[in-house]
């Protein structure tokens, strides 16, 4: 199969880096197209070489790379790409993050601290990027950093039909795993009907160390309940709100992310927690040390799809979610 489609005048290439190609194989497939054959490997000290085996000139150009680990050598394959697209005169690039990179330092906490996300957004833009097509970033504010379109995704209706299909709906119960998750949260309290609960985080003053404890706001005493988050990366912070919820007496926890970036000690946690089920999407390639049957992955690519087809054809993409 090609990596070239045309409409029209218009033609469409679809690329790919080396971080995540079974993703980048699934949305090329759904796009009806191939991914351009490219040669990209690593010198003896670290720097990468990329080239692409088909001319780009005059195309619409879609890159994706998912910033998993290592991230930064993912980060700077996918803005040589970039780079070379621009040398080598494509119409358009867009840049496909299904997961982006250093989402979570979106602002300064404290002085003398960097603004990463804001950083990566602009590396984009310099290295050549016209447009950013991003699922799930983990702060909307991000959105802003880029100067140009910015195509914000939603792994929501994917997830939460998913949750919606399998269990009780007249027992479930949406809870935010902290307060910054609640409007997410309540969207999917619109979607399935059911009711909110918040698990919230406070210092213990009267215990050493400032142990945090968790309290629960809202019902969850004998019901399934649904904890949803953006991504699970080490698994503490979801695994002790799933706790929260069982020692507050909760039937079943279920927890929902679009990332599984999954690292360190997640695998142990993930493995002896009481949680039935951990839903996430394949937007980061899943750990071969996480195969376990209590995680279920499904597959983002139909909406990145429909995504950069909307683009492609001067469509709208915010049509696709107009619905929630």
């Amino acid at each position: 199969m090609t990596g070239i489609k045309t409409t029209g005048e218009k033609k469409m290439m679809f690329f790919s880096g080396r971080a995540h190609p079974e993703l980048a194989q699934e949305v090329a497939q759904q796009l009806g197209v191939g991914v351009v054959p490219t040669k990209a490997f690593d010198f003896a000290n670290g720097e990468i070489y990329v080239r692409y085996e088909e001319s780009a000139r005059g195309a619409d150009c879609f890159v994706i790379q998912s910033h998993t680990a290592p991230i930064n050598q993912w980060v700077m394959e996918q803005l040589i790409m970039i780079d070379a697209l621009k040398r080598a005169s494509a119409r358009s690039i867009t840049v496909i993050v299904p997961f982006y990179g250093y989402a979570r330092q979106d602002k300064k906490h404290r002085g003398r601290e960097p603004i990463s996300a804001r950083l990566i957004a602009d590396l984009m833009k310099t290295a050549g990027a016209d447009r950013i097509l991003a699922v799930d970033l983990h702060t909307d504010q991000i959105q802003g950093f880029f100067d140009g379109p910015v195509d914000h995704l939603f792994a929501l209706p994917l997830l939460a039909d998913y949750v919606g299909e399998k269990v009780d709906r007249s027992k479930l119960t949406v809870v935010s795993p902290d307060a910054g998750r609640v409007r997410v949260a309540d969207r999917w309290c619109d979607r399935l009907g059911a009711p909110l609960a918040i698990v919230h985080k406070r210092r213990d003053k009267d215990v050493a160390n400032q142990v945090t404890v968790h309290e629960v706001v809202g019902e969850v005493k004998g019901r399934i309940c649904v904890l949803v988050d953006d991504m699970v990366d080490t698994g503490g912070t979801i695994c002790a709100a799933a706790d929260a919820l069982f020692a507050h007496g909760a039937e079943d926890v279920i927890v929902t992310a679009t990332h599984g970036v999954l690292s360190g000690p997640a695998a142990d946690r993930l493995k002896n927690s009481k949680v039935s089920e951990f839903v996430f999407t394949n937007s980061l390639p899943t750990p071969g040390e996480l195969d376990l049957d209590k995680i279920t992955v499904l597959s983002i690519a139909p909406t990145i799809a429909n995504a950069v087809r909307e683009v492609f054809e001067d469509g709208s993409v915010t049509s696709l979610f107009d619905e929630q």
